[in-house]
C-alpha cells in the first residue's frame, strides 16, 4: 500500500529541495521510519502520514545543519567518542550484520541487487534501472520490498 506513494513523494520533495538524490534519500528514510514504527495502531491515512514523516525529516535535517554550522571544531571532535562502539555493541552490530546478510540471501537476485546497488554502491534509481535492464518503477519496488523483508526477518530473529 505505501509503495504506491513512493514516486509521488520523491517528485514532491525534489520540487522543494531541488535535488533528486536527496529527495530519494529522504523518502527512503521516511519509509524506514514508517515501517519501523513500534505502534500496532493502523495508520488511517498512510499517504498523509508518509508525507508528514518525510517533511519532518527534511525539517530535522535543516535544523541539524543550521546547528552544525554554529558549533566549534572542538565540540565536533569531542563527539567522536560517542560514535566509537563498545565491544558489546560491536558484537551486536556484527550479529545484526549477519542477520541482514541472511535476510538478503533470501531475496530474489534482482531484488537483492537493486537494494545493494542503492544502499552500498549509492547508485540512483535510474542508474540501477539501466545497470540491471529493468524499469525504474521495478527498481523502486525491489528496494522497498527488500527493506520490508529485511526488517521483518530481523524482527523475527530478534524475537527468538
Amino acid at each position: 500500500m505505501l509503495e504506491n506513494y513512493y514516486r509521488e513523494l520523491v517528485c514532491f520533495l525534489n520540487a522543494r529541495l531541488g535535488n533528486r538524490q536527496v529527495a530519494e534519500d529522504v523518502v527512503h528514510d521516511a519509509y524506514v521510519r514508517v515501517l519501523e514504527r513500534s505502534s500496532d495502531t493502523p495508520i488511517e491515512q498512510p499517504r498523509a502520514f508518509l508525507y508528514r514523516t518525510a517533511l519532518n525529516l527534511v525539517i530535522d535535517d535543516h535544523r541539524r545543519n543550521a546547528l552544525r554550522q554554529a558549533e566549534s571544531l572542538e565540540v565536533l571532535d569531542s563527539e567522536e567518542r560517542y560514535f566509537t562502539p563498545s565491544p558489546h555493541s560491536t558484537l551486536d552490530h556484527g550479529q545484526r550484520l549477519d542477520m541482514l546478510q541472511r535476510a538478503l540471501a533470501e531475496l530474489a537476485p534482482l531484488c537483492r541487487e537493486s537494494f545493494l546497488l542503492r544502499k552500498i554502491e549509492g547508485l540512483s534509481h535510474p542508474e540501477i534501472a539501466e545497470h540491471l535492464g529493468i524499469s525504474k518503477a521495478l527498481v523502486e519496488k525491489h528496494i522497498v520490498n527488500a527493506m520490508k523483508h529485511c526488517r521483518l526477518r530481523i524482527k523475527q530473529w530478534d524475537a527468538h
